[in-house]
């Protein structure tokens, strides 16, 4: 692998910072840094979609026929990093790295013709129906039922710490069709209007003080079967090649570089720097993010090459990526000391109206803290990625 960029390359990074330099606004970056949650609030990431949509830069993962970019794995590279660092708002993953890969692979023409373009421009904002109240890292025991009657499914049933789907217009879901002696059997993949009636969204608000998971209830919720995606009693596999893309089709190292650098200027603010405990901790924190790096840039080079991220990449870069993410907001809290106990509980920091109790730049800490909490449960438990690295790698 050569790490070394190209005269094109460089030019190609010169580009970005100038876009960077002249469309992300101060307002934009000023909600990001004040966002502690996974990824933006809908009115700033889709309206940092819409203007990389413009740009023709909204989808770097997708191939170049159904509107994405076309870069190379360097390209890709370097416009993960730059914006990372350039403080660019999170866009929600659901639709451009999730149900759009699966909807690319497995789907009908219609439902590529109907979907992608408008996961493209950000005009439908999805939501993951997958972990339910008794089914969450074994989700294969899933209950919610979708019960074939005539052109439709008729949908029974509740999903549980459901991301945004307060906001959301769709999910993408898994539902039981038939009952089987293996349970990974008889699961199909819908996509579902949120419009519907018979569907109830209550919100979950978490530690960290945001409103950012629901539990989703239906109740005799007719689906029309066209929005089945693939075969009936085939979701199962479908799941799985997605969470490969949610675990593995995007580049984190870049985002917990830029938080770590972030930190360090909190340590500065807080004279947290000549701690030889606190630098010492920088120290691993930097030697983590180069080697989960490495990682990202392995499954990126198989994407390259038309292959899709694989079960050990993907978890291996999931638990990494948890693992560190959890270790900086820990190194954050520890930096900010007594500070850390403030507590802001109005929502979105970023448009708060009064004078905050500590430095602006330490808002996020704490719940930034709380929030990654869930980093090693979502997406599947630091557990199951050890057993699915263990099988794949020991055998075990």
């Amino acid at each position: 692998m050569d790490l070394s960029f190209t005269s094109a390359e460089r030019e190609f990074q010169a580009e970005v910072r100038a876009f960077l330099d002249e469309k992300l606004t101060p307002d934009l970056r000023h909600a990001h840094a004040l966002t502690p949650s996974v990824f933006s609030d809908p009115p700033v990431g889709n309206r940092w979609q819409r203007i990389l949509y413009e740009k023709g830069w909204a989808a770097p993962l997708w191939p170049a026929e159904y509107g994405g970019t076309g870069w190379t794995l360097a390209q890709r590279y370097i416009w993960e990093v730059e914006s990372a660092l350039a403080g660019a708002p999170a866009v929600t993953p659901m639709g451009l790295r999730m149900v759009g890969p699966v909807i690319m692979k497995f789907g009908t023409q219609a439902q590529k013709d109907f979907y992608l373009p408008r996961i493209l421009r950000a005009e439908d904002y999805w939501c993951q129906g997958y972990s339910e109240p008794g089914s969450g890292s074994d989700l294969a025991s899933l209950k919610t039922r979708a019960v074939r009657d005539g052109d439709h499914y008729v949908v029974n049933g509740s999903k549980i710490w459901t991301t945004h789907a307060h906001h959301a217009n769709r999910m993408f879901a898994l539902v039981r069709t038939s009952e089987e002696p293996k349970k990974q059997d008889g699961i199909s993949f819908i996509l579902i209007d949120m419009k519907t009636p018979g569907i109830s969204v209550r919100p979950i608000v978490t530690i960290g003080g945001d409103h950012e998971t629901n539990q989703v209830f239906f109740d005799d919720v007719r689906v029309p079967v066209e929005n089945r995606v693939g075969a009936e009693g085939q979701g199962w596999s479908y799941g799985k090649y997605l969470l490969e893309f949610e675990r593995g089709g995007a580049m984190s190292s870049g985002r917990l570089r830029a938080l770590l650098a972030h930190i360090g200027k909190l340590a500065a603010i807080y004279g947290a720097g000549h701690d030889p405990a606190i630098r010492l901790r920088f120290s691993q924190a930097e030697i983590d993010i180069d080697a989960l790096e490495m990682t990202e840039l392995r499954i990126m080079s198989s994407l390259q090459t038309g292959q899709n991220p694989g079960p050990v990449s993907s978890s291996l870069a999931k638990l990494r990526n948890s693992e560190i993410k959890q270790a900086l907001t820990l190194l954050a809290v520890d930096v900010l000391g007594a500070d850390a106990l403030a507590w802001q509980s109005r929502r979105p920091l970023y448009e708060l109206n009064e004078p905050p109790m500590i430095p602006e730049d330490a808002l996020t800490a704490l719940p930034e803290y709380l929030n990654s909490r869930a980093y090693t449960i979502f997406g599947g438990t630091s557990e199951v990625q050890r057993d699915i690295i263990a099988k794949a790698v020991i055998g075990f």
